[in-house]
């Protein structure tokens, strides 16, 4: 098949143009739409659920955070103000020790860090921390 050169140029700009979508399109949720997707829209109750992060971070390249949620049978972290909010989710077998888990998250300013935890008897608990962030990590 032979392409002439009109079709050609039509062709470039057809795939320039989408490229150029808007990234509306392919953004994130918000961290209320992944609490609720996470919930199925159930309340939660504060308390429970002890979540360890440092009260300021010199870095948000690299925040440590731990969460321990007796009982507990998944815990998701979101980070409120970062671009992908949804940080991480674990998930605890009937063999599992305990429930609990740390890591390190990159935060992209000063914000809201939540853990909700689903718990066996499918009820949820919340924790939150506030993280001052010296140096930015996801923005800049």
């Amino acid at each position: 098949m032979e392409f002439s050169r009109r079709e050609t140029i039509a062709l470039g700009l057809g795939a320039a143009a989408m490229t150029m979508l808007p990234i509306r399109a392919f953004a994130e949720a918000t961290a209320d739409e992944i609490v609720a997707d996470f919930t199925g829209g159930a309340s939660m109750s504060d308390g429970g659920v002890t979540l360890t992060t440092p009260e300021i971070a010199e870095n948000g390249n690299t925040v440590p955070i731990a969460v321990d949620a007796p009982g507990a049978v998944s815990v998701m972290i979101v980070a409120t103000g970062n671009p992908t909010p949804k940080v991480a989710v674990f998930n605890f077998g009937e063999l599992a020790a305990s429930q609990s888990a740390s890591t390190r998250i990159r935060l992209a300013g000063t914000q809201d860090v939540l853990a909700i935890a689903k718990m066996a008897d499918g009820s949820f608990l919340r924790a939150s921390s506030t993280v001052k962030v010296t140096i930015g990590g996801c923005g800049g």
